[in-house]
C-alpha cells in the first residue's frame, strides 16, 4: 500500500517527484505530500493536500524549488485521509521529514511514552511515532538518528527520512515493505515501486528486510539496522516508462485487458519443449528427483492471487496426478498449519510483496519448508525468499484490479502442471495435448475481444441490477470466484460466488429476475450437471447469463468462448468477464482504475 518517491541530485525535485507519485498513485490515493530542500536552502519545505496526486500538485507553489526531496502518496491505515494524516510527517521544529508504508504495530505505546514526555501529536497516524523518536535521538548522524528509533519500533515499514541539519542525504530502511534504489548519473531515487524509477534508470538495487541505505548525489551505501556493511549490487529492470502508459486507451484496465494475448506469448516464450512433449522451468530449482518425491502441492495467495491458485491446483492434480489445493496465505499464516517435508508450497503474488503471501513463505522457510514463488516482479521479495519458482511475465499491472497478471498466472500454473506431470505419469501424447492448447491461447483471446461491442450492451443492461450471482462446477467455480470479485472490486456491485452444485443447499431462496446469474458452463464432462443447473434457476424465474461453448438454450444470453483443452478451458472463460465487470463499471460512472477503499500491493496486514 501506499507510494514512496524520493530523489537527490542536481535537478529540481519537485516535477520530479510529482511525477513519480502519479505514477504509483495506484499503490493508494486518498491523500498525498511532498518535502522538499537543498544545499542552498535553509529548512525543509512541505505541503500536503487530502485527495489525489493532482489536487497536491495544485497547491505546490511556482517558487517551491530544491535539488532533495521525499513524496508520497496514501493508503489508510491509521486515521482518515486529511491534509493532516498526509504524509510526510515533520517534527516540530521543522527538521526531520518522514514517509511511511507500513504500520507500526507498537504505535500506541510508543506514542503514550512520548505524549507523557511532552511530545505534541498533530495527526493519528502510526508514522508521527517514527518522526518524534528520530527527532529526540542524541546521535551525532542522521543514520545513527534512524537506527535508534527503529531499535524501539515493531511492525512493518519502508521508509525515507530527510533531516535539515543533513541535507546532502536521505536514508531509507525496510523492513516488509519495498524499497527500491535508483542509480542515476551523479543522481539517485528511491521509490516503494519501480513505475516511479523506469523513466530516469533502469538501474536499480531492492533492498532487503533489516536493510537501510544512505542516498547522496554521487552515491549510495547500504547497510543493516544494525550498521554493517552490505554489498549491493544494481541490476537492470526488463520493463521501460512506456509500458506504464495507457497507449490510447481510456483507462489501464482496459489497455491491461486487450495486452493478455500479447502478454500469454511471453509467459510461453522460450519455455515448451516440442521435443520431450514438455516445458522448461530453469527457476524452479527443482530436479527430476526431487519432483517425483512430492506428495502433496499447497499454493497460497490472496485475492486474485487465490483464485488463479485454486485453477492451478486443479491443473495439478489433473495432469500431475499429485493432491493440491489452494488456500488464503492469511488465514494459513495463523491457523498454524502442519508443515509436511513431502509438500511441495507455492506462493503466488502479482507484485511479489504481498504481506500475508511473504510473512507465510518466511514462516514456511522457518520450518525447513520447499517454496516456489510465482510472481510477476523479478526480483521482489517472494521471488528472493523462495527456492525457485516461475515469472509470469505479464508486464506491469497499472489498473488496481488485476486481469492480465490474473491471466498469465494461470497459464503459468498450466506450464507448471505439465512440467510435475511430464516428470511423473503424464503421457507425450497428452502432453502434446497439453502444448498445442497452450500455443492456441493467445489467438483465441483475441477472438474472444471481438465480441466486446456485445459485452458492453449487456454490461449496460446489468448496471441496473444490485446483486449478482455467479456459478460454476468444478473447473469453472473459481472462474465464478474471480468474476465474483472483479465486479465487486470496480463497480461496487454486490455479487458472491457458488458452487453450482451448491445452488439446491440454500442459494436458490436469492433467486428471483432481480437477480441476474452469471454460470460457467463449459463444454466438458459435468455440461448436462451444469445445464441442470440452469434449469432450475430458469424454474424460479431466474435471469441467466451463460459463459459457454455453445449457446445455451436456458440462458437468456450466451457469451461464447473458444474452446480449448478441457483443463485449459477455465483460463479462457474469465476473460469476457473482465470486460462484463470494465463496462458494467463504466456505465455506472466508477473510478475504474481506482476503485475506492483499495491499492494495488497490499504490503500490510
Amino acid at each position: 500500500m501506499c507510494g514512496i518517491v524520493g530523489y537527490i541530485g542536481k535537478r529540481d525535485v519537485a516535477p520530479l517527484l510529482l511525477e513519480g507519485l502519479q505514477r504509483l498513485e495506484y499503490r493508494g490515493y486518498d491523500s498525498a505530500g511532498i518535502v522538499v530542500t537543498s544545499p542552498k536552502t535553509a529548512g525543509l519545505k512541505m505541503v500536503k493536500a487530502k485527495g489525489r496526486v493532482r489536487d497536491l500538485e495544485a497547491k505546490v507553489p511556482a517558487r517551491f524549488k530544491g535539488t532533495t526531496g521525499i513524496a508520497h502518496t496514501r493508503w489508510a491505515t491509521h486515521g482518515a485521509p486529511s491534509d493532516v494524516n498526509a504524509h510526510p510527517h515533520m517534527s516540530a521544529d521543522n527538521d526531520v521529514a518522514v514517509v511511511h508504508n507500513g504500520i507500526i504495530d507498537n504505535a500506541s505505546d510508543l506514542r503514550r511514552k512520548l505524549e507523557a514526555d511532552g511530545v505534541e501529536f498533530l495527526s493519528e497516524t502510526d508514522t508521527e511515532v517514527l518522526v518524534h523518536l528520530i527527532a529526540r535521538s542524541q546521535a551525532e548522524t542522521l543514520e545513527e538518528k534512524v537506527r535508534q528509533a527503529l531499535r524501539v519500533v515493531e511492525g512493518t515499514y519502508g521508509i525515507a527520512v530527510m533531516h535539515a541539519d543533513f541535507s546532502d542525504r536521505i536514508v531509507v530502511a525496510r523492513n516488509g515493505s519495498p524499497v527500491v534504489l535508483g542509480i542515476g548519473e551523479k543522481e539517485m531515487f528511491v521509490a516503494s515501486d519501480i513505475a516511479a524509477l523506469v523513466a530516469h534508470t533502469r538501474q536499480i538495487v531492492t533492498l532487503d528486510d533489516g536493510e537501510m541505505a544512505t542516498l547522496k548525489a554521487d552515491d549510495f551505501r547500504t547497510y543493516t539496522t544494525e550498521g554493517t556493511r552490505t554489498t549491493a549490487e544494481p541490476t537492470t529492470v526488463e520493463w521501460e516508462a512506456a509500458s506504464y502508459d495507457m497507449g490510447g486507451h481510456d483507462t489501464y484496465m482496459h489497455k491491461e485487458i486487450h495486452e493478455q494475448a500479447d502478454a500469454v506469448d511471453r509467459v510461453l516464450r522460450g519455455r515448451i519443449d516440442d521435443r520431450f512433449s514438455t516445458v522448461h522451468l530453469g527457476g524452479l530449482n527443482l530436479d527430476a528427483r526431487e519432483a517425483r518425491q512430492i506428495r502433496r502441492v499447497k499454493i497460497l495467495g490472496c485475492g486474485t492471487s487465490y483464485h488463479a491458485g485454486m485453477i492451478g491446483a486443479q491443473m495439478i492434480e489433473e495432469l500431475a496426478r499429485i493432491p493440491a489445493d489452494a488456500e488464503p496465505a492469511s488465514e494459513f499464516r495463523y491457523r498454524n498449519a502442519v508443515v509436511d517435508p513431502d509438500t511441495l508450497y507455492i506462493a503466488v503474488s502479482q507484485s511479489g510483496e504481498t504481506y500475508d503471501v511473504l510473512a507465510a513463505v518466511q514462516e514456511l522457510k522457518r520450518k525447513g519448508a520447499r517454496v516456489l514463488g510465482v510472481v510477476n516482479v523479478v526480483g521482489s521479495a517472494i521471488a528472493r525468499e523462495a527456492d525457485g519458482g516461475v515469472y509470469v511475465h505479464a508486464g506491469p499491472e497499472v489498473c488496481v484490479v488485476s486481469t492480465k497478471c490474473f491471466t498469465n498466472t494461470t497459464v503459468a500454473f498450466a506450464l507448471l502442471a505439465l512440467h510435475l506431470g511430464r516428470t511423473r505419469d503424464l503421457s507425450v501424447r497428452d502432453g502434446k495435448r497439453i502444448i498445442e492448447g497452450l500455443r492456441k491461447l493467445p489467438g483465441q483471446i483475441a477472438e474472444i475481444m471481438e465480441q466486446e461491442a456485445e459485452i458492453q450492451k449487456l454490461a449496460d443492461e446489468l448496471a441496473e441490477a444490485r446483486s449478482m450471482l455467479f456459478i460454476g462446477r468444478v473447473r469453472g467455480y473459481p472462474v465464478a470466484r474471480e468474476a465474483s470479485l472483479k465486479l465487486k472490486e470496480v463497480s461496487y456491485i454486490h455479487a458472491e460466488a457458488y458452487p453450482a452444485s451448491e445452488l439446491k443447499h440454500g442459494p436458490l431462496a436469492l433467486i428471483e429476475p432481480a437477480l441476474p446469474t452469471v454460470a460457467i458452463v463449459p463444454n466438458d464432462d459435468l455440461l448436462e450437471k451444469n445445464r441442470a443447473a440452469l434449469e432450475e434457476i430458469k424454474a424460479r424465474s431466474g435471469r441467466i447469463i451463460a459463459v459457454a461453448h455453445q449457446e445455451q438454450e436456458k440462458a437468456d444470453r450466451t457469451i461464447l468462448v473458444p474452446k480449448n483443452e478441457d483443463e485449459l478451458d477455465p483460463i479462457l472463460m474469465g476473460i469476457p468477464l473482465q470486460l462484463l465487470a470494465y463496462y458494467t463499471a463504466k456505465a455506472l460512472g466508477r473510478d475504474i482504475d481506482k476503485p475506492r477503499n483499495l491499492a494495488k500491493s497490499v504490503t500490510v496486514e
